[in-house]
């Protein structure tokens, strides 16, 4: 949505955009000014910032086949105490590839490919 706002806010204006978007201009102004002034993210921001190098290393000194739970018991070993749900939440920040068919399943739609669709012709998900 901000980038959105950012694209068309030359031809229209911010106030305009964001009354017909569900979203508050001070919003919008907020989000701007922590990607213009780095220091006004919050502290987990911050964190992720610092750990996604680290994050990259791991998972490219693995050849790139790491998932989430492989590259934090990694980070575990090599002294960098992580919690392993900032791993996974972040896998598209950090780089990593999606996990497929990870634990238990909770919903009855299957919406990402999983193990249980490989190879499945229909493009229905399937209902367990």
């Amino acid at each position: 949505m901000i980038g959105f706002i950012d694209d068309h806010r030359g031809a229209y204006g911010v106030e305009p955009i964001c009354k017909a978007l569900p979203i508050a201009p001070s919003t919008y102004h907020e989000h701007v000014a922590r990607r213009i002034d780095p220091g006004k993210q919050s502290a987990r921001a911050k964190r992720d910032l610092e750990l996604k190098p680290q994050i990259e290393r791991v998972f490219g000194e693995n050849f790139e086949v790491y998932g989430a739970r492989k590259v934090w018991r990694q980070m575990l070993r090599e002294g960098f105490y992580v919690a392993h749900v900032v791993i996974h939440d972040k896998r598209p920040l950090f780089g990593l590839a999606p996990s497929y068919g990870c634990g238990a399943i909770s919903s009855s739609l299957l919406c990402d490919p999983c193990v249980f669709c490989v190879g499945y012709a229909d493009s229905r998900p399937i209902r367990l």
